[in-house]
């Protein structure tokens, strides 16, 4: 048996583009996730949409979510206690709902490849999950509590939030392995995460009720 060493992951300081929020209403943020042109900040008791270039709201729906928000071209996914509910974004009608993996631990949601990637908090796990059944279709292991989750580019990129430290990490989709590491400020936190499809993420911010926008790393992008 032969054992292959990780290479060390590329780590720098994360740079901070914008702030936006706190929004009205909302005590903090959980899920976020990117329609093309907004910004949706799931906020406890409602989804919020911002304009990302003005920073002004332009959509509120009235739906719960405590923790990860997703986006699959039409509909929103947003994770509420122990479900994740498939949205009208217009309306903000629940279509439909399936079982949350953790039962109500989960924290991260994204959308990729006609599949839910759903982030489980303490733990330090991504589960691959069939949309229309919530069946756990595979098990990504990560070495640090899992908060936000995001594909872009075919990179698999997840936020960790452990105390005052904050991370946005990509990870190896099969090993697991940290390939980069944005360290975010001390006391600054990642709850949820999204990219833009370009060179932004857009980071939850927990208690601070703020969103973050990121910039993802050059070295990183294909």
């Amino acid at each position: 048996m032969t054992s292959k060493s990780n290479p060390q992951p590329r780590t720098q300081a994360a740079e901070i583009v914008r702030e936006y929020g706190p929004f009205a209403g909302a005590e903090a943020v959980h899920g976020v996730t990117h329609d093309g042109r907004n910004v949706w900040a799931a906020t406890g008791a409602a989804l919020v949409a911002f304009d990302p270039a003005s920073g002004e709201s332009t959509h509120t729906l009235a739906c719960a979510g405590d923790a990860g928000t997703a986006f699959d071209g039409k509909h929103l996914y947003q994770i509420a206690e122990a479900r994740i509910d498939k949205i009208d974004p217009s309306t903000g009608r629940v279509l439909a709902s399936i079982p949350a993996p953790g039962q109500g631990s989960d924290s991260g949601l994204a959308w990729a490849e006609g599949s839910l990637w759903v982030g489980q908090y303490r733990e330090r796990k991504i589960y691959q999950v069939d949309p229309d059944t919530g069946k756990v279709i595979r098990t990504i292991e990560s070495n640090r509590f899992v908060t936000g989750v995001t594909w872009v580019d075919g990179e698999l990129w997840h936020g960790t939030w452990e105390g005052d430290q904050s991370e946005i990490r990509r990870i190896d989709p099969q090993s697991g392995a940290v390939l980069d590491r944005l360290e975010m400020p001390a006391g600054t936190g990642v709850s949820g995460l999204e990219s833009d499809g370009a060179g932004l993420f857009y980071a939850g911010g927990g208690g601070s009720g703020k969103v973050r926008a990121v910039r993802r790393p050059k070295a990183a992008a294909h």
